[in-house]
């Protein structure tokens, strides 16, 4: 969902550490708020900000967390170098964290919640503010996760990740749920199957010729986007028009999340 559509407070819910209004609400077999305190303990998460302890080592934020869990030092230690190995960090695992990079806090924030051997691990858009090279390597590393038999939950403004990490998405705004499904799902219940983008100035008069060979066609700024089952038509009309960029394209989560959630930009 865009910016204010209750993501990061339905993950709160989740974790127990915000109330809900009304009904019920229940994680792993456990109602919330009544037993949070269980909940927690059989759940990672990873915040939408990094909270590290920066006077602390690498290694020792690993072992100061599992201290949270009741866990002692001598029966994390290899599990805490296994993760250091599994984020790509044993190499700075005596490192102090204000020393690291944006991206191997990100990957140190992902391992800290598996500390724990947790059955689900709840992660706040992981990958926001990452270069792309980081982005995959996170993205490799929880798809690693899902094999394993780790359940994810996330939230994320990239669809690219969304179509990658998720077999079920929920696009929500206004702290309602608009529709959920698979993505090949959410694809051809929403979109047609091919998008054609027109960069420039497009005419009234084009547009309104472009509306009647596709109904769904939107304006957007200087842009203009026909949705269709049929593209060689329309492709074949605009012929080689060298005032115009013609993007030819799949349709994708992005033109769902648009289509639902609306075009507008949101602070």
């Amino acid at each position: 969902g865009p910016n204010g559509a209750g993501k990061t407070t339905t993950l709160k819910m989740l974790m127990g550490l915000a109330d809900f209004d009304a009904g019920t609400l229940s994680v792993l077999g456990q109602d919330l708020p009544d037993q949070a305190r269980a909940i927690r303990a059989r759940v990672g998460l990873v915040p939408q900000a990094d909270n590290l302890d920066p006077d602390f080592t690498v290694r020792e934020n690993l072992f100061m967390y599992a201290r949270f869990f009741g866990l002692k030092r001598a029966a994390v230690a290899d599990r805490v170098e296994a993760l250091l190995a599994f984020s790509e960090l044993t190499a700075k695992a005596d490192a102090k964290v204000e020393t690291l990079s944006g991206g191997m806090k990100r990957r140190l924030t992902i391992a800290r919640a598996l500390i724990n051997d947790p059955e689900i691990v709840i992660l706040d858009e992981p990958t926001t503010g990452l270069d792309p090279q980081v982005r995959h390597l996170i993205w490799a590393r929880l798809s690693e996760l899902r094999a394993r038999g780790v359940t994810l939950v996330l939230t994320t403004h990239y669809m690219e990740e969304a179509e990658r990490l998720c077999d079920q998405l929920v696009v929500m705004d206004h702290g309602r749920i608009l529709d959920q499904g698979s993505p090949k799902d959410l694809i051809q219940r929403h979109v047609e199957s091919d998008v054609i983008e027109l960069r420039g100035t497009v005419s009234e008069g084009l547009f309104t010729t472009l509306r009647s060979m596709s109904a769904h066609t939107e304006r957007q700024g200087t842009a203009v986007y026909v949705y269709t089952h049929a593209p060689a038509p329309i492709l074949e009309f605009l012929g080689d028009d060298t005032e115009l960029t013609v993007i030819h394209r799949r349709a994708g989560l992005e033109d769902v999340f648009l289509r639902l959630t609306g075009r507008g930009l949101r602070e």
